[in-house]
């Protein structure tokens, strides 16, 4: 039988003389981080910067102390998402950069440039070949691909197509360009919706393929055959004319997003946060937050994004409802599956299975208590 992973865990006590960003840097100390060699070498510390109007999100306290260590350890730290794929204040990097500093994220307080990973429209990327079931081969935001080092920092919450957002989808999903997000999302390439082009052409004057022409109704058209469903169209749109069509079980979703955060960690050193508190029902993507479905639990980390999501997962699963939450509005009982019964449609559990059957990590964990 295989070793397990290791995963090392601090919970958000405190006392005097040991407050939480103490507490923090010593769970990386404790769990080997230093001995990554950092020396000159760029690390992206990949997170997600939350959208403007939702307050669920990571604070910035959290990125300075990671920045600062890393620094302490010669290493050239850069905080970095890629853009989305909905509209939206982050789908774009020049409202993408706004919202971060909004947020709290910026080189003055975090100690080091916000980049975002994709470029200004969001396709700039490196394909990173995997060879994978769904994926041949990855659209991996350029600055992360480029780096030498991943550290994913996660709030760690409840989703709405994963079950449950941790590591991997920070990792995956927050890692792809915008045709990477369109290539997990949906099986289906981009269409033209009549009604709201406005024949502008700049669709046609982008698409890589020239696989987008002028109807005789003076509105764009695109041909599937050479369409290769980058995303650039949706991506350049201004009038929400291209558009995703969102055609594939959450399941295949979920595997696809596991082989895109091993395109991301291929080859490169690369360690896992997963924060565990205000523990929303759904994504830090929306522009606001449902209550907390159970308490804030605390700060776990490993070198293994697979078998910390577990832990994570499981940690969350035992802790004890709390009233007043969606899961009080679906009858939570001790021992029942949080994450299933906030979002029935999903299953994390496959979603893991297969990442750890890809090679991404362990799911058999040992839990490393820390005070």
């Amino acid at each position: 039988m295989q070793q397990p992973s290791k995963v090392y865990f601090t919970d958000f006590r405190t006392r005097p003389g040991r407050n939480i960003v103490n507490k923090f840097r010593s769970l990386l100390n404790k769990a080997g981080l230093a001995d990554i060699d950092f020396q000159n070498r760029m690390v992206a510390i990949k997170m997600h910067f939350g959208e403007p109007g939702n307050l669920a999100f990571i604070r910035p306290n959290y990125a300075a102390e990671l920045v600062a260590m890393i620094k302490e350890l010669g290493g050239k730290p850069f905080l970095t998402d890629a853009s989305t794929l909905y509209s939206g204040l982050r789908s774009n990097a020049i409202d993408h950069l706004d919202s971060a500093m909004k947020n709290g994220f910026s080189p003055l307080t975090v100690g080091c440039p916000v980049i975002i990973a994709d470029g200004l429209k969001g396709i700039e990327y490196r394909e990173i070949t995997i060879n994978q079931k769904h994926c041949q081969k990855a659209k991996i935001g350029s600055a992360i691909a480029d780096a030498d080092i991943v550290i994913s920092l996660n709030h760690f919450k409840g989703h709405e197509q994963t079950g449950f957002g941790g590591a991997i989808k920070n990792l995956g999903m927050g890692s792809g360009s915008r045709g990477g997000k369109m290539e997990m999302h949906s099986s289906s390439k981009p269409r033209i919706i009549g009604e709201n082009c406005t024949a502008c052409g700049m669709c046609i004057e982008s698409c890589p393929q020239q696989a987008i022409l002028l109807s005789d109704e003076e509105r764009a058209m695109i041909d599937e055959e050479l369409c290769i469903g980058c995303g650039q169209c949706v991506a350049l749109c201004r009038f929400n004319s291209a558009q995703v069509v969102w055609k594939q079980s959450v399941q295949v979703t979920a595997e696809k997003i596991a082989e895109y955060a091993l395109a991301v960690i291929k080859g490169k050193p690369n360690f896992h946060i997963n924060i565990v508190n205000s523990v929303s029902p759904h994504c830090d993507c929306w522009s606001y937050n449902d209550s907390a479905i159970v308490s804030d639990l605390g700060i776990a980390v490993s070198f293994d994004p697979v078998a910390l999501d577990k832990a994570c997962v499981d940690m969350v699963n035992k802790a004890p409802a709390l009233p007043a939450t969606v899961l009080a509005e679906k009858g939570c009982k001790p021992g029942d599956d949080k994450f299933s019964l906030v979002h029935p449609r999903t299953n994390w559990r496959a979603g893991l299975e297969y990442a750890e059957e890809i090679g991404l990590g362990k799911l058999h964990y040992d839990l490393k208590i820390e005070s």
